[in-house]
């Protein structure tokens, strides 16, 4: 094989050349966790060192972060990705946000220049972006020339992954990492955010590095560390009860952490975390300059925190290893993974743990774990996850009205908090302390009143207006899907459509200016779901020429039409069980409509996530 040359470079050093992905290379598959994780690296390493007092030149003292190996083989002026497109990706969308980002600072074009040629260069006249891959370019463009992109079609699975990715970054970016802090982190990320670059001479000679890379020499998980000190601790007089208690801790083991490989990757490792923190973590690093890492963080190395803290945990001879993992480890990993089941499959007695994996909360596997004891019986248990996963749901829902952040870092001290407070508790003392933090919460329903679409909010909206729709149509006794309004896997998925289209001139005796109407087209009460096809054929339509169609897709949208009231007894009963403003739009939807329907949307809102739910378990 020809020689091979592993160079060091920085973001601003690799993204300044120019890449390209064979076909077989295409797929961008990081999801949302990845988007997570790689946030919470880069916030702690860059806050380590980080003081606002700093001029910005000091940011070049920093500590580098090492962010992993490429493999690329060189073609004249191009260069192929062989190994290392995920991240590369991830780094040119997380660009384009803070391209757009840093629009609202003054003095920030030289910065922004120097994103933008990181992420596109210019020759002869001609844009191409520096991963330059023909059927993503439309949506590279549109991301970073208004920050949203709307495919033709949902077939390519990359496009979809790049404008949810770029999504998840807009919700997930640290609040740490925002403000006067922003022109400090772009520069530590393009010039001290390093990646070991192997550029290889022939693409064979760039398989074999790939293939050896990833085929030889197989490290020992954390899981497996964990494992070899637990049961190398089982030592008992007898050789041969020895070698049975450890060959029984050793065949559940093996079983459970099948099991949850089984249903993602990481998933053991995930696992181990929630449940460690949950039931056992008492401190965590303050968001501060020089901060020691506590219990919180160092459970990201699990295996070597529970041998450090084996006193606290009850780890004292040889019984107490035997007992941690035939009954804690397997207690609590069979319920982790009927959590992770309940999560992917919906079932009406953990609707809740669906909703709030449908938001994308990885929080809340520690949360649920965080009350649950080994000797909860079934009921037990199911009253404890109902409890906790409905409490989240409403956390989720305030949150999201309210414009508020669900970002891993800037939740995770409120979170560990409530983790910490419900531990251990039986159910009546659940639903009290969790009924109080609701109550408590300053972030309520009364945000409705201005909630409204924008670029960054699109998924957010859509969950809400399909729990919406789901909750009228089944207290209504219609066969009705929540996954129906939401899945992107059908022909043709429901999507965020406005009553008003986008013609200021309709409405101009009404607004004084285009972006007053703009405001008003974006409220919550302007929006309802619409398959796809059906949503753009009435696209430009006026309202009168569209209110008759409203009667077929769901019963949120057919509540618009007179007709819904007239022929449907079961929407009548429901409007007056709950006393809702309901009333028929016909022929025309105003202002003053549109005003209607965001109450009555508020109220709707605050009967499906009512700390009534809790009120059952303290009579």
């Amino acid at each position: 094989m020809s020689r091979v040359y592993p160079q060091l470079r920085t973001v601003r050093e690799l993204l300044g050349a120019k890449y390209a992905l064979d076909f077989y290379q295409r797929e961008f598959q990081w999801g949302e966790d990845n988007i997570e994780q790689l946030f919470n690296d880069f916030e702690n390493s860059f806050t380590s060192s980080f003081d606002i007092s700093h001029e910005r030149k000091r940011v070049a003292e920093y500590p580098h972060y090492y962010l992993g190996t490429i493999i690329t083989v060189t073609e004249g002026a191009m260069k192929n990705i062989v190994d290392g497109q995920q991240r590369l990706t991830t780094l040119t969308l997380l660009l384009i946000y803070l391209h757009h980002e840093l629009k609202n600072y003054q003095d920030s074009d030289e910065q922004r220049a120097d994103l933008q040629r990181l992420i596109f260069s210019v020759r002869h006249g001609e844009k191409s972006f520096n991963i330059d891959v023909p059927e993503r370019n439309d949506c590279l463009q549109a991301l970073y020339e208004l920050g949203n992109y709307e495919p033709v079609n949902n077939k390519d699975l990359s496009v979809r992954n790049l404008i949810d990715r770029y999504d998840d970054i807009t919700v997930q970016y640290p609040e740490q990492l925002a403000g006067d802090v922003l022109p400090f982190f772009v520069d530590w990320l393009i010039d001290n955010v390093d990646l070991v670059e192997i550029e290889a001479s022939t693409d064979d000679a760039a398989f074999t590095i790939f293939e050896t890379m990833n085929d030889r020499g197989v490290n020992l998980s954390h899981a497996d560390m964990l494992k070899g000190y637990l049961l190398g601790n089982i030592n008992e007089k007898s050789e041969e009860f020895e070698h049975s208690k450890k060959s029984e801790a050793n065949t559940l083991w093996r079983e459970r952490i099948f099991r949850l490989i089984d249903i993602g990757k990481e998933k053991e490792a995930d696992f181990f975390k929630d449940w460690l923190r949950a039931q056992y973590a008492e401190t965590m690093r303050e968001g501060k300059k020089g901060s020691k890492n506590r219990d919180f963080e160092k459970i990201d190395k699990f295996h070597r925190w529970v041998r450090d803290e084996r006193k606290r945990i009850g780890l004292i001879n040889s019984t107490d290893y035997y007992d941690f993992v035939m009954k804690r480890f397997n207690r609590f990993s069979d319920l982790y993974i009927n959590m992770l089941t309940a999560a992917g499959n919906f079932s009406k007695d953990y609707e809740f743990i669906y909703f709030n994996a449908h938001n994308n909360f990885t929080f809340q596997y520690a949360l649920m774990l965080a009350p649950l004891r080994v000797e909860d019986d079934a009921d037990t248990i199911n009253r404890k996850l109902r409890l906790v996963s409905g409490f989240i749901d409403i956390f989720i829902a305030r949150r999201m009205v309210n414009f508020r952040t669900l970002a891993y870092s800037s939740i995770k001290y409120t979170i560990f908090n409530i983790i910490k407070d419900i531990r251990d508790q039986d159910v009546y003392k659940l639903a009290t302390i969790l009924r109080e933090k609701v109550l408590e919460m300053t972030d309520s329903f009364d945000a409705v009143d201005d909630f409204y679409l924008h670029g960054q909010n699109k998924k957010r909206i859509h969950h809400m207006l399909a729990r919406i729709t789901y909750f009228i149509e089944r207290e209504c006794g219609i066969e009705s899907s929540f996954d129906t309004y939401v899945s992107r896997q059908i022909s043709k998925p429901f999507e965020v459509e406005h009553l008003w289209a986008n013609k200021f001139e309709r409405y101009d005796t009404e607004f004084k200016s285009e972006n007053d109407f703009q405001h008003f087209r974006n409220l919550f009460g302007g929006l309802i779901l619409l398959p796809k096809g059906y949503n753009q054929s009435l696209n430009a339509d006026t309202y009168e020429e569209k209110i008759d169609h409203y009667l077929k897709p769901n019963m949120l949208d057919k509540s618009l039409h007179p007709l819904a009231y007239e022929k449907d007894p079961s929407f009548r009963n429901f409007v007056e069980k709950y006393n809702l403003p309901f009333e028929p739009h016909y022929p025309s939807f105003q202002k003053e409509d549109l005003i209607k329907r965001q109450e009555l949307y508020k109220q709707i809102c605050e009967i499906i996530w009512s700390p009534a739910r809790f009120e059952k378990e303290l009579i």
